[in-house]
């Protein structure tokens, strides 16, 4: 995995406004960072706590925000009652912000709702952008004022902090669905999610494929360097689709990169 370009991803990844989400936003872009940035990525952990890592670093080398807490395990007797993502100070105001932060890849299914809040799932059914908020708004938020919280921070201020969210969003439509969205959804459109018999349909001979790793998700498609024909991805394709996993795809057509989601439901 190529640093700077997972890194980059980070950084040009739409984040979802207070117009969808209802919360205060906080945008990478608020960031001063130098150019070319690159630092050292753990390699044993999940995509969402690698984007957690990305984005810390981030703060900490920019210039005008600083990290002074992250992950703050929130214990209470014996039993874990949740995890504040990040406390920042923006340098110049030394304004302090809890920020939570989150990495998502959604599917767009209009058969769920006539509303779009509601149809945004995960690739595989099990998690919802809806489900997402309601918890940030009912649990992850209200962590910060809870009694056992605030022994925990040995300043004051920290009463005075306003909260905001990175969500960060990946978002898939269905294959040649015509309808339009709104233009914060529409930005953060990457592609489409098709079953395997149609994606099997679409296939010739021009056309290459690459499986990204779950760790790669979100990368630029046109950066990768190991193509295959479909000989050389449907085994895995099929073994995915068995065990009622979604798997990402990236294709190569002359000179066109698109990315979609073949999805088992």
């Amino acid at each position: 995995m190529k640093t700077k370009s997972r890194i980059a991803s980070i950084l040009k990844t739409n984040s979802l406004d207070f117009s969808i989400t209802g919360l205060q936003t906080f945008n990478l872009s608020e960031l001063d960072l130098i150019k070319d940035l690159e630092f050292q990525l753990p390699t044993n952990i999940r995509l969402g706590h690698l984007a957690e890592k990305i984005v810390s670093e981030l703060i900490k080398s920019s210039s005008n925000y600083k990290v002074l807490y992250e992950n703050i395990q929130v214990i209470e007797g014996k039993q874990t009652i949740g995890e504040i993502d990040f406390i920042i100070e923006e340098l110049k105001t030394k304004t302090l912000i809890h920020m939570e932060l989150a990495y998502k890849f959604y599917l767009y299914d209009p058969n769920i709702s006539s509303e779009p809040i509601n149809n945004w799932i995960g690739p595989n059914r099990n998690d919802s952008l809806k489900e997402k908020l309601e918890k940030l708004k009912r649990k992850q938020f209200p962590l910060l004022y809870h009694t056992r919280t605030k022994s925990i921070f040995n300043t004051k201020k920290i009463n005075e902090a306003y909260q905001a969210l990175c969500l960060l969003v990946s978002l898939f439509i269905p294959y040649e669905y015509k309808a339009s969205f709104s233009p914060i959804y529409e930005k953060a459109i990457k592609g489409y999610y098709l079953n395997f018999k149609t994606f099997t349909s679409l296939d010739n001979s021009a056309k290459n494929y690459y499986i990204p790793s779950k760790k790669e998700w979100g990368m630029d498609p046109s950066e990768n360097e190991n193509w295959t024909d479909f000989k050389g991805i449907e085994k895995n394709i099929i073994i995915s689709i068995t065990e009622k996993q979604a798997p990402l795809c990236w294709q190569k057509y002359k000179d066109t990169y698109v990315e979609f989601f073949i999805v088992w439901w």
